[in-house]
């Protein structure tokens, strides 16, 4: 009997055992025994702790503003998992979905994939279907072992490096850097878009045999009165709109899509005749994603963000500092295996009242109320706060309490993101 793609989902995490598994071997194996088509004629892969999604989504954007086919693969989602396979600019619909996990399941025989892993599977499968002219596809865990680097990258693109799944990835930006640099491949170029990155990360890509082109040295963002200029070590600049994602760090992911295409355009004769300075801007004027300090509307005015680490709270920070005299009510909730104290740490006093929703019932790495207020009070022994069982009850606390012309900012999980939008009523992304 064929299964709905929910029965498929649910199977999925009972075949492995492990909600993660890192490493190659396996996903290669299955993608190998059905025949390891190209994904599309071109791929860009993006790595980072922070600023992936932001950047995919502008990538997306401007690769068909200069008329390309793209598909983008990205996690997690937020209301649907249709969400996380884009085809030209679309969804993957509900009988592709189920038609790739049957062809995945047909092929993997006795091979334990995780969620994620036949997630990636399906993309690279709908994408080599679908006679792309690029992939664009985002690291889900790390780099070097995660499924989509079974794929070499035509350009590989780091984000950012900073703390988080340290479990995985190792105690420090250096050893994180590592196994981000692991998705770039010898004489192909890597894009790194912090302009302060770890030493790690460079030495590996230098042990790769990457073409490392660098946010600060050799391509700079320099903002004007209105706009900004991108400029590119061989002398090309691009005068550009102000990115339609709001929150300052958004400079920083347009500098790093434009330098990744710019890069691409180099490599292949085809994109070369593509007016950079056009799609370019385009793509950072009408790229969105959702939850990126998402403005849901309303007065108080309702905003959401997936922001969960520490880089991510000092991302907020600079958004709320220049909005000065707004009063913030946060609705937080957050992971067990996240920097909280780091987090709250980085906001500081710009929080007015926090509202701690507890994630317990959402997964079992969610942290309840409490133990959320304990790092709190050992953080800010004077902050004002509330808990709550869950994401809806603080939401509706802090709406509550929020007067004419306050903020209610509700951030620190993709669970607290996507409660935000059900409960708002947002619609699918589709």
């Amino acid at each position: 009997m064929t299964r709905t793609l929910d029965e498929w989902l649910s199977y999925q995490e009972r075949v492995n055992v492990r909600s993660i598994e890192l490493g190659l071997d396996r996903v290669r194996e299955v993608w190998q025994r059905m025949g390891a088509p190209a994904p599309a004629r071109r791929v860009i892969t993006v790595g980072g702790t922070n600023g992936k999604g932001s950047t995919v989504a502008m990538l997306e954007a401007m690769l068909t503003a200069g008329g390309q086919r793209v598909g983008c693969y990205t996690s997690p989602h937020l209301l649907h998992y249709r969400e996380r396979i884009r085809l030209e600019g679309r969804d993957a619909g509900d009988d592709a979905l189920v038609a790739s996990f049957e062809r995945i399941e047909a092929a993997r025989g006795e091979i334990p994939l995780t969620y994620f892993e036949f997630g990636t599977l399906a993309a690279l499968d709908l994408f080599a279907r679908a006679a792309l002219d690029v992939a664009v596809l985002e690291v889900g865990l790390g780099g070097r072992l995660d499924a989509v680097n079974i794929v070499d990258a035509d350009v590989a693109v780091i984000t950012t490096v900073d703390l988080d799944h340290m479990d995985w990835l190792g105690p420090d930006r250096d050893s994180i850097g590592v196994e981000k640099a692991g998705i770039a491949r010898a004489g192909r170029p890597a894009i790194v878009g912090e302009a302060d990155p770890p030493a790690g990360l460079l030495q590996a890509l230098a042990r790769i045999g990457a073409v490392v082109e660098r946010a600060g040295v050799d391509f700079t963002v320099q903002r004007e009165p209105r706009g900004w200029q991108w400029r590119h070590r061989d002398g090309l600049a691009l005068s550009l709109p102000d990115p339609g994602l709001t929150a300052p760090v958004q400079y920083a992911n347009a500098a790093t899509s434009v330098a990744a295409l710019h890069a691409l355009q180099g490599i292949d004769a085809s994109l070369a005749t593509m007016d950079l300075a056009t799609v370019a801007a385009s793509g950072i004027r009408s790229a969105r994603v959702a939850a990126r300090l998402q403005v849901l509307g309303g007065d108080p005015e309702l905003v959401v963000d997936v922001g969960h680490n520490p880089q991510a709270a000092r991302a907020l920070a600079e958004w709320l500092d220049a909005r000065p005299g707004v009063r913030v009510h946060a609705v937080y909730g957050a992971l067990s295996d996240k920097d909280v104290a780091g987090v709250i740490r980085a906001l500081g006093g710009r929080i007015a009242h926090w509202h701690l929703a507890g994630l317990e019932r959402d997964t079992p790495r969610g942290l309840a109320a409490d133990a959320l207020a304990d790092q709190l009070l050992a953080v800010l022994p004077d902050a004002r706060f509330d808990a709550h069982a869950d994401v809806s009850t603080a939401l509706n606390a802090a709406r509550s309490a929020a007067k004419t012309g306050e903020c209610v900012l509700a951030f620190g999980s993709f669970f607290v993101a996507s409660a935000v939008l059900a409960e708002s009523g947002t619609p699918d992304s589709a």
